[in-house]
C-alpha cells in the first residue's frame, strides 16, 4: 500500500471518528431534549392527578358536608310535622265532678252511691255512676241513674292536634246516643254556655221495669269531651218522670262538670276559657290568629280574668239572694 493511500484512509478516518463524536453528542442533547417535556408531562399529570384527588376526596366531601348540614338537615327540620299543644293536662276525680246539691236533685237516695270506673289512666279517662231508689212501698218507686264520662285527648303528630280529636269524638258521642235502638220520641237539641260544644239527646226506652226517660248530653270543653247519661223512671205504678224535669236537671250538671273541668286545669268556672295558665308558648301563639280569641298565659291576664270572673259570681249571688227575698 502506498504512503499517499494510507493517508487518505487516515483522514477518512479521523473524519470518521469526528463525525461519530459529533453524532454521539448531538445524540445525548436530542435525548436530554426529549427527556424535560417527558418529565413536564409526568408532572402535569401528576399535578392533575392530585388537583382530582382533592377535588373528589377533599374539596367535594366539603362541600356535600356543608350541604348536609346547612341543606338538608333545614330542609328536615322545617318540613317536620308540628302540632298545636294540648290545652288541658289534667281531668278532675269523676266522682267529684258534682256538688253534692246537684246529686241530691239528680240522684236523692243515692248521693254518696258513687261508683268510680275502671280506668288505667285517670288522667285521660275517668266516669262515674250513681243510682237512686225512692221505694214508696205499695205507690211504687221512683228510679234515677247517672253517669259521668270524662276523656282527655293528647296532641300528636300522627293523629293531629288534641282539640281536633275531640271535636271528631263529640260527633261520633251525638251520633251514638241519636242510634240507640228502640228508642222512642227522639230528640236532639243544641246546649248553649256549656263549654265550648254542647248537644243534648232525648228520648223514650221501654224496659222490663218499666218506661226509662233517657237524656245524654255530650259536650266539649277544648279537648275533653264529658258524656253524661241521665235516666229516670216509675217503677211499680209510680208516675213517670217528665222529660223536660230530667233534661233541665242534666243540662245543669252538664255546666258542672264543665266547670270542674277547667277548674282541675287551673281555671275559673265562669269564662270559656278565661285564664289557662298552662298553655304552651306555641299554643298560644297560634290561637291569637283564630277566629275565637284565645287568652295568652300572662299574669295580668290570669289576674283579670279572676278578678272579672269574681266579681261576676259577685253579682249573680246579690241578684239571687234579691229575688229570693
Amino acid at each position: 500500500m502506498s504512503e499517499g493511500t494510507m493517508q487518505r484512509r487516515a483522514q477518512r478516518d479521523d473524519q470518521f471518528d469526528q463525525r461519530a463524536t459529533r453524532t454521539g453528542g448531538l445524540n445525548r442533547v436530542l435525548a436530554a431534549a426529549l427527556a424535560v417535556p417527558v418529565m413536564v408531562f409526568a408532572a402535569a399529570c401528576s399535578s392533575d392527578s392530585g388537583s382530582d384527588s382533592d377535588s373528589a376526596g377533599g374539596t367535594a366531601p366539603a362541600a356535600n358536608g356543608a350541604q348536609g348540614t346547612g341543606g338538608s338537615g333545614d330542609t328536615a327540620a322545617s318540613t317536620a310535622p308540628t302540632v298545636e299543644a294540648a290545652a288541658y293536662t289534667a281531668l278532675p276525680g269523676a266522682c267529684k265532678v258534682l256538688s253534692k246539691k246537684t246529686l241530691t236533685d239528680l240522684v236523692p237516695k243515692g248521693t254518696s252511691s258513687g261508683k268510680e270506673g275502671d280506668s288505667s289512666d285517670t288522667g285521660a279517662r275517668a266516669s262515674c255512676s250513681w243510682s237512686s231508689l225512692d221505694n214508696n212501698g205499695v205507690k211504687g218507686s221512683q228510679f234515677r241513674w247517672l253517669n259521668v264520662s270524662l276523656l282527655r285527648f293528647e296532641s300528636d303528630a300522627a293523629t293531629g292536634d288534641a282539640e281536633s280529636q275531640a271535636q271528631t269524638y263529640y260527633a261520633k258521642q251525638v251520633k251514638a246516643a241519636q242510634t240507640v235502638a228502640d228508642a222512642k220520641n227522639a230528640k236532639t237539641e243544641t246546649v248553649t254556655g256549656t263549654g265550648d260544644q254542647a248537644t243534648v239527646v232525648r228520648y223514650d226506652l221501654k224496659k222490663k221495669e218499666g218506661a226509662f226517660k233517657q237524656q245524654t248530653v255530650v259536650a266539649r270543653v277544648e279537648n275533653v269531651v264529658i258524656t253524661l247519661d241521665y235516666n229516670g223512671a216509675g217503677l211499680a205504678g209510680e208516675k213517670t218522670p217528665g222529660a223536660d224535669t230530667l233534661t233541665a236537671s242534666a243540662k245543669k250538671a252538664a255546666q258542672e262538670v264543665v266547670a270542674a273541668v277547667r277548674s282541675a286545669n287551673g281555671q275559673g268556672s265562669s269564662g270559656g276559657s278565661a285564664a289557662t295558665t298552662s298553655p304552651s308558648p306555641s299554643a298560644s301563639a297560634s290561637r291569637s290568629g283564630s277566629a275565637t280569641p284565645k287568652p295568652t298565659a300572662t299574669k295580668s291576664a290570669s289576674a283579670a280574668a279572676k278578678e272579672t270572673a269574681s266579681k261576676t259570681t259577685s253579682k249573680t249571688t246579690s241578684k239571687a239572694s234579691s229575688t229570693k227575698s
